[in-house]
């Protein structure tokens, strides 16, 4: 079976540590603790366990980014500077362009 992304792991450790009492952080644990069980119960979903999407905007909602609709703006910079960063480090060591 697969697992759960590592990233989630990584954000719900954060989110046990820093927001352990809040009341969208227990509800999103809860549905990781109840839902891939009954998932897997029913053999036709392959892979039930959750990705980072599952609690980041849980996250953000609170830290004080409550208008949901710039979630997907978020997720786009955060991705984009990924990927700048992944250039700016193949230029510095001489990799070829890829396209």
């Amino acid at each position: 079976l697969r697992k759960t992304d590592p990233r989630y792991v990584i954000l719900r450790d954060f989110a046990k540590e820093h927001l352990p009492e809040d009341k969208l952080f227990k509800l999103a644990n809860v549905c990781y603790e109840a839902i891939p069980p009954v998932l897997q119960a029913t053999g036709k979903v392959k892979n039930p366990w959750p990705n980072v999407d599952a609690l980041s905007g849980t996250c953000m909602q609170y830290y004080g980014l409550t208008q949901e609709d710039y979630y997907t703006s978020v997720f786009a910079v955060s991705r984009a500077l990924g990927c700048v960063a992944n250039l700016v480090w193949s230029r510095k060591m001489g990799l070829p362009i890829e396209r």
